[in-house]
């Protein structure tokens, strides 16, 4: 079995192809919201990224099927001066999970990180995602908190 990680490349037709599907698996799955992407979504995104350098994919290839996906966003920490490195989705079709795909994207999120000169990684998971918690745990993310007594930064959102 071979386990290939890439960045993808928005112009190649076929990343984009591959992105679309994986992040409608993603989506569809419950910890994703359950619904497929928008048609909206599945006709301009990857024209939209081609457009954005603060975005990357990441896309992960077992025996050349796609099977997993990371996207980032860089933001930046004014605490630290320095760019910080979000993992907005994460996300590994069914049939791919317990192949440790989730670490080799996010090793790979690292490097890009360090690259970039990056403070820090940072990922949103829902409450109930377990399995994601533990793998985050395993992988050296923690809750964020200034101070015990405050408690940990909760991740909110105003749609608009």
């Amino acid at each position: 079995m071979t386990i290939d990680i890439i960045q993808a490349d928005y112009n190649n037709l076929d990343h984009c192809a591959d992105l679309l599907f994986l992040l409608d698996a993603y989506a569809m799955d419950p910890m994703g919201g359950g619904e497929p992407l928008g048609e909206y979504s599945r006709k301009n995104l990857c024209k939209i990224l081609r457009t954005r350098t603060d975005v990357l994919t990441l896309l992960c290839y077992v025996d050349g099927k796609p099977a997993g996906i990371c996207n980032c966003v860089e933001g930046f920490s004014t605490f630290k001066a320095k760019p910080l490195l979000n993992i907005h989705d994460m996300g590994v079709v069914k049939e791919f999970r317990g192949l440790g795909i989730s670490h080799k994207l996010l090793q790979r999120s690292e490097e890009i990180a360090k690259q970039r000169s990056c403070c820090k990684l940072t990922l949103e998971v829902l409450d109930g995602n377990d399995v994601a918690k533990q793998s985050y745990l395993k992988y050296g993310f923690s809750c964020y908190e200034l101070d015990p007594e405050m408690g940990g930064a909760m991740f909110w959102e105003k749609p608009l």
